[in-house]
């Protein structure tokens, strides 16, 4: 299996997104995503500014795929995704159907995880229209992948999370600006104050969500770490980490020695464990509340 990181789903600032992609440029991973997926008020890298980075990433020997914005809302939002489109070199992901209309007949593209492809008809279709990945629902069980599996279209590969905070749904609305009573389109960016999201807390103080501008995250930290077995068996040909603030490079690192065996399942649980922001979930996978935490052990 190969080992893709994720686009960065918070507003970081450019210099720290130019020393995140550094350290992706020199990290054990084969795919690297991306591009503002979640805001277009977000500004810190412009269109030409993730073409320069794809290029050194290219260089580097990195496969770079740039990700669209999932929630499209206006026509400089269609604007910027005709840009994406047709930027002639590079694989893009397509987080809407938006999206899909534009790159369709163009060439091979990636149905990202926010077209939710839950059955073949759909990845059929998908994949006639270019889709030559698709990145399965954060919230699909092992059951339903491997049933998916099962039909998957010819010359159609299969990516899926395995780390990180776990987006669950996009919002009109930004519950961060609504959090500080500013209005959205003068939000005065304050999400670059929350460079790994706002936790929300439930009434007895437990930690539940993570508001993330117009994206709600979860905020348990999605950990199939003991699942890459299963998910080999599966027939899985790419697994996903999602960037965090820090340790992403370490993260990619363990990963990659648990893909090659190097490391043992209980070793690299071990490793892992100090480099999280917050509690490991896997509850989607086992198809229980994603919320919930298993037992390393395979069944």
């Amino acid at each position: 299996m190969k080992l893709a990181v994720g686009p960065v789903l918070y507003y970081w600032r450019v210099e720290q997104l130019f020393a995140f992609y550094e350290e992706v440029s020199s990290a054990p991973v084969d795919i690297a995503y991306l591009g503002e997926t979640v805001c277009s008020r977000r500004h810190s890298l412009r269109l030409p500014d993730w073409l320069a980075l794809a290029q050194r990433l290219t260089a580097a020997g990195k496969e770079v795929i740039l990700s669209t914005q999932c929630l499209v809302e206006s026509e400089s939002d269609l604007k910027a995704l005709r840009r994406l489109a047709s930027n002639g070199r590079f694989l893009v992901e397509a987080n809407d159907m938006a999206a899909v209309k534009l790159l369709a007949g163009r060439g091979p593209f990636v149905a990202g995880a926010h077209l939710n492809v839950y059955n073949p008809a759909t990845l059929a279709v998908l994949a006639e229209l270019g889709a030559v990945r698709f990145v399965a629902p954060v919230e699909m069980s092992r059951e339903a992948l491997a049933a998916l599996q099962a039909e998957r279209p010819a010359g159609v590969a299969t990516e899926t999370w395995v780390y990180g905070r776990l987006p669950l749904a996009f919002s009109a609305r930004c519950f961060t600006a609504r959090y500080y009573n500013v209005q959205k389109d003068d939000c005065r960016f304050r999400c670059l104050d929350h460079p790994e999201g706002l936790l929300l807390r439930t009434q007895e103080g437990k930690p539940f969500l993570t508001l993330n501008g117009v994206q709600t995250l979860s905020a348990q930290v999605l950990n199939l770490l003991p699942a890459l077995d299963e998910l080999r068996t599966l027939g899985v040909d790419v697994v996903r980490v999602s960037p965090q603030t820090q340790h992403t490079g370490r993260i990619l690192e363990i990963f990659r020695a648990a893909l090659e065996g190097s490391l043992d399942t209980p070793a690299a649980l071990a490793a892992l464990e100090p480099l999280m922001p917050a509690a490991p979930c896997d509850g989607y996978w086992r198809g229980g509340p994603g919320l919930a935490w298993h037992s390393p052990v395979r069944p």
